[in-house]
């Protein structure tokens, strides 16, 4: 399948990597605002600085959409409006009503809709969602994603930005750790949510409480002096199971190598049987749910 990446910042590098590693794919065109971000690829495949000319002309079979967040949804839109299917960087869109139109959008057009929620496809969590299906029940979860942000974002600075972020670590970094306390407790609620921001608003650490089968808990922080994601999983006969998603990966990021080979392998599978399989819109759901939350309780505070 020929697939088009829109956006080539700090993300794309690891798909079109999986691009290369994953069977059944190939990289079709590319495309990006900035000319100088085109360049490497000049001569190889056709390069377009408008995504619209790309979805035209390049003869494509999928989209992967790895832009600014606030971007998504109207990219999304013009992808599936053109009748194709979609890959979408998380989270869907930045906001709720913005995801509920894409979500519409790919049912209306019968077209798949993807939202790539990579640390489902990491070895270690694969690796205990195997082990927990004959262990005793889950009685409670904690999800801890960690991490100083300055230090991932590159030269993608709209991370930093919250208008363009959607918000801060809940809006970015909230899908991925929703979809994987969803992974293990089933369909999520959120019961609670404390939000610190900085002096810009963006919203640097949170802990949400959800709850599925069983309570879970969701520690976000963008200001970590280091990183740590872990998923802690206690058991029904008083056991607890950790992980660490970035054991054995000891170059930075190098997880991501291979749980972007897990999505690409899943997207394909989704265009393949024309399935839609998408949960982008409920962790959509639950990022904004977080907000309203702090939004009531600051309100309260000033009444």
């Amino acid at each position: 399948m020929r697939v088009g990446v829109i956006g080539l910042g700090v993300i794309a590098r690891f798909y079109l990597a999986a691009i290369e590693a994953v069977p059944g794919w190939r990289l079709g065109a590319v495309c990006d605002l900035d000319p100088a971000m085109l360049a490497p690829f000049d001569g190889t495949v056709p390069c377009f600085t408008d995504h619209r000319a790309m979805l035209a002309e390049a003869g494509l079979d999928a989209v992967i959409i790895t832009a600014p967040n606030d971007t998504h949804a109207r990219l999304c839109l013009d992808v599936l409006g053109a009748g194709l299917p979609v890959c979408v960087e998380k989270p869907l869109a930045t906001t709720l009503d913005d995801g509920i139109a894409v979500d519409e959008m790919a049912r209306r057009r019968d077209v798949p809709l993807f939202t790539a929620f990579h640390r489902r496809y990491n070895s270690h969590v694969q690796a205990l969602s195997a082990e927990l299906a004959d262990a005793p029940p889950i009685t409670g979860l904690t999800v801890r994603y960690l991490e100083r942000i300055e230090e991932h974002v590159g030269k993608d600075r709209w991370y930093l930005d919250a208008a363009r972020c959607g918000g801060g670590c809940v809006a970015d970094n909230g899908p991925n750790a929703f979809d994987l306390a969803e992974l293990f407790l089933g369909p999520l609620w959120l019961q609670d949510a404390r939000i610190a921001r900085d002096h810009v608003n963006t919203d640097r650490q949170a802990v949400l409480s959800v709850h599925g089968h069983a309570p879970g808990v969701i520690e976000l922080d963008w200001s970590f002096p280091g990183e740590r994601k872990e998923i802690e999983v206690r058991l029904a006969d008083g056991t607890t199971r950790t992980i660490d998603l970035l054991a054995g990966y000891r170059e930075f990021k190098s997880s991501l190598r291979h749980e972007y080979q897990g999505v690409l392998t899943a997207f394909g599978h989704a265009v393949r049987t024309h399935r839609r399989t998408d949960r982008g819109l409920a962790t959509l759901a639950l990022v904004d749910a977080a907000y309203q939350r702090e939004g009531a309780a600051r309100a309260r505070e000033w009444s």
